[in-house]
């Protein structure tokens, strides 16, 4: 299946290419764990989309992966992920979020729930 183009600002690619350096740990483990095609497409770090950066992002499924900090309690930051999400969305974006919590305690369950969600993409 060829990889859909999608739009990106090209303002934020450095700012991308600074939150790989960085890493948030719950990021880190995940990445450990979806690198390599392991999960049997492939993921990127920090992918400029329309105005936004995911997290995590595979081109051949349109899958974001999201991994939500304490930080996402807050209401007005919870409300700028709704309209971010429902805007990638329209342009053919599925999502899938994760709680930071569970990626670095709960591992096993997290992978479980992502390859369903690949596997599930893959057929569509």
């Amino acid at each position: 299946m060829k990889n859909k183009i999608l739009p990106y600002n090209p303002i934020l690619k450095d700012y991308a290419k600074k939150l790989r350096k960085q890493g948030v740990l719950s990021e880190v483990l995940l990445w450990k764990k979806i690198q390599k095609k392991t999960l049997g497409v492939e993921f990127h770090r920090q992918v400029p989309i329309d105005n936004y950066i995911v997290d995590f992002f595979c081109h051949e499924i349109m899958l974001a992966i999201e991994v939500d900090g304490d930080s996402h309690l807050n209401t007005d930051i919870q409300i700028n992920d709704i309209i971010r999400q429902e805007t990638l969305e329209k342009i053919g974006v599925q999502f899938i979020r994760f709680n930071d919590l569970d990626v670095k305690k709960n591992m096993n369950d997290v992978i479980r729930c992502l390859q369903a969600k690949v596997e599930e993409l893959k057929e569509t």
